[in-house]
């Protein structure tokens, strides 16, 4: 979107939050970037130069603004509705790859040489993949400096610098203040965490956001142990890189609540980019209503309550797994099943508020599970012991980097996987925002009470015209029925 100069124009004149991580503004006369709704008096159009990531912004000699502090803007929902090269490198960045194994573990993942990728990026957002590492090394460093009473040391190498004086540098590049004139700037409305390795901050996402099949989803199929719903929050536990984690989400009119407590901070970028990839928060309603909207029969359900998201999952092969525990039981039985699995094999940790205690058993302790200890039928036990092995041993990857059709396609390969499970798993694992589950009942049942075609083919072919949302047409289908997962608990 960068490139088109008149749209960007009217988008900075009008401050349209929409646009915000679609693009950022950089002035050349105060060499300042902003993201599109800054509050300042807009520049001269002829000011202006626009640029695809705050990194390029960055790279081109620009600070980041005071006011509109665009290094918060959510991030842009192409990472997310994509699946190229590009895409999943952007993916792959956010997850904290190139801090743990470089450009050349990035180019590896992705099945490119090092200069394929580099180029491309290059390319498409104006940085390589360190220049984008860098800015979002920035931004961990900027939330630890103003959230947390950490020495600047530390914050350092939590934010994945190899040194205080890169350290010091960078943060001086791109807010123009040092690291302790970052601090005493920072608001102290809130107190500091009392629970090491405890912050609290904001997850930003684009209105609107229905918090009700959202939270609803999470809320009632929730594993004891490893998630619960309390005093109005989601929580959960957390398997990173460095440790584990528990998070607590909190839905709020303008924003999520985020509080983690993290075994080792530099998790910490890791685990604000799952919670949001849990929430769907790079999401752009306007542009997925608004085609959904098109289609007369769908469109009542999105104005009632427009901003639905797709409950995703802070695991991949943890969401696959327990699909598989799913299949044809009841939510209730899905969570007993999974339950007994995280009781047995998961990990045990500490929870300061109670409530939670285990983390979802890794799939190599999967993998090694005794089939009969399994209540469950035999063919059910031999999908989740077969999906267990090709997952420990890589044949099947889950990842962030995963290319949507050929991984559904090597799902489907699999005995006890029909495509309502591999569906299931693109759409909530996978983040494929097109998946879709003409065969699901309850979709049926909407499909049926709204006048749409009731039959797998047919309303697959009525669908055709819902893409490339067709994963949030499923949720708003999933609405019509009075099931807890689409109530925001209360």
């Amino acid at each position: 979107m960068h490139t088109d100069t008149e749209r960007c124009v009217r988008a900075v004149q009008s401050k349209d939050a929409r646009f915000d991580g679609w693009f950022f503004t950089a002035v050349l006369t105060t060499r300042i970037y902003c993201r599109p709704s800054c509050p300042v008096v807009p520049p001269k159009p002829g000011n202006m130069t626009f640029y695809p990531s705050a990194a390029a912004c960055q790279q081109a000699g620009f600070r980041a603004c005071k006011r509109c502090r665009p290094d918060t803007s959510p991030g842009s929902p192409e990472w997310n509705q994509r699946a190229d090269l590009t895409a999943r490198a952007m993916r792959l960045i956010a997850d904290g790859v190139v801090d743990r194994e470089g450009v050349p573990g990035l180019a590896a993942r992705l099945g490119y040489s090092t200069r394929q990728v580099e180029r491309q990026l290059l390319a498409e957002l104006g940085a390589g993949p360190l220049a984008l590492t860098r800015a979002q090394r920035a931004q961990t460093a900027r939330l630890l400096i103003e959230t947390t009473p950490l020495p600047m040391a530390d914050i350092a190498f939590a934010a994945g610098f190899s040194s205080v004086r890169t350290f010091n540098d960078t943060v001086r590049e791109v807010y123009a203040l040092s690291p302790s004139d970052l601090r005493t700037r920072a608001p102290r409305s809130r107190p500091a965490p009392t629970t090491p390795g405890a912050l609290s901050l904001r997850l930003p996402f684009r209105a609107p956001l229905n918090p009700d099949n959202l939270f609803g989803h999470l809320a009632a199929t929730a594993v004891p142990g490893v998630e619960e719903w309390r005093d109005g929050a989601y929580r959960r536990t957390l398997r990173l890189p460095y440790g584990h984690g528990i998070v607590t989400l909190t839905p709020r009119p303008d924003h999520i609540a985020c509080r983690l407590t993290l075994s080792d901070l530099r998790d910490l970028t890791v685990a604000i980019s799952r919670c949001r990839r849990l929430l769907d928060l790079d999401a752009d309603p306007t542009a997925i209503d608004d085609q959904l909207r098109a289609d007369p029969l769908l469109a009542p359900l999105v104005d009632k309550a427009p901003g639905r998201r797709v409950p995703r999952t802070v695991d991949e092969a943890e969401f696959a797994v327990r699909a598989v525990l799913g299949q044809q039981v009841s939510t209730a039985a899905a969570r007993t099943h999974a339950a007994r699995l995280v009781t047995a094999h998961g990990d045990p940790v500490d929870d300061p508020e109670g409530g939670l205690t285990h983390l979802f058993p890794p799939t190599g302790a999967l993998a090694a599970v005794d089939p009969e200890t399994l209540a469950m039928p035999r063919t059910r036990r031999t999908t989740f012991t077969t999906l267990v092995a090709h997952l420990a041993d890589g044949s099947v990857n889950l990842g962030v980097e995963s290319d949507w059709a050929e991984t559904r396609a090597r799902l489907l390969a699999l005995p006890g996987f029909g495509p309502w499970t591999a569906d299931v798993i693109a759409m909530r694992a996978l983040g494929d925002p097109d998946a879709f589950l003409p065969t699901d009942l309850g979709i049926r049942r909407a499909a049926g009470e709204l006048g749409l075609p009731s039959t797998p083919a047919a309303l697959t072919a009525r669908a055709a015209a819902w893409r490339p949302w067709r994963a949030y047409a499923v949720q708003y289908l999933w609405a019509t029925d009075d099931h807890l997962i689409n109530f925001l608990p209360v």
